[in-house]
């Protein structure tokens, strides 16, 4: 009898999708927010990189 109960309780939460929506919102702004801290350290490189560019050449003259 208790192997039915616990049976039913977990097919009760593998069908039960409000935690679930949550969850999926959860991971997607996580993957969000490091995709867009990355794009901007990306980002800083270059733009440093050509800022020092910058400066050489005006530096040389």
């Amino acid at each position: 009898m208790i192997m039915q109960t616990i049976k039913a309780s977990v097919v009760k939460f593998i069908k039960d999708e409000d935690g679930l929506t949550i969850v999926e919102y959860a991971v997607a702004g996580g993957l969000i927010t490091l995709f867009v801290v990355g794009a901007f350290q990306l980002l800083g490189t270059a733009v440093q990189t050509n800022i020092t560019a910058l400066t050489g050449a005006v530096n040389s003259r």
